[in-house]
């Protein structure tokens, strides 16, 4: 078998108007809307899918846990500008910048919520 990529995760969420509102406000991701009438973000060429915590869509995880989720995006802007960025969006950084390894060498990170407490690592390429 050859991995070609991601094309998507689904995240499971208690609020969906304020999780769509969060990506698309803070983040810049577009809303799509899939044939299923499923809303989701585009982030880069992946997609990020939402599932409701009581309204999960089959097939689940074993159990479909809100505020479980912790991966990371990477960014073409200065760490800098993204922090200021947040802030003017009140989104408070609970972590960073921070030197990690990323799937592709070296990286430095912040660290934020999203509106169920899933970590979500903004990171740039040094």
């Amino acid at each position: 078998m050859k991995i070609k990529d991601i094309d998507h995760i689904t995240l499971t969420v208690t609020d969906l108007p304020a999780t769509l509102r969060f990506y698309h406000e803070v983040f810049d991701m577009p809303i799509i809307e899939t044939d299923d009438q499923r809303q989701s973000v585009l982030c880069g060429k992946q997609a990020i899918k939402f599932q409701l915590v009581d309204q999960p869509h089959p097939p689940t995880a074993g159990v479909p846990t809100a505020g479980s989720a912790d991966f990371c995006i990477i960014v073409k802007d200065p760490l800098d500008e993204v922090k200021n960025h947040l802030t003017s969006y009140y989104v408070p950084i609970i972590a960073g910048p921070v030197e990690r390894n990323g799937a592709h060498g070296k990286i430095t990170s912040l660290y934020v919520n999203d509106p169920d407490n899933n970590l979500i690592e903004i990171a740039e390429y040094h």
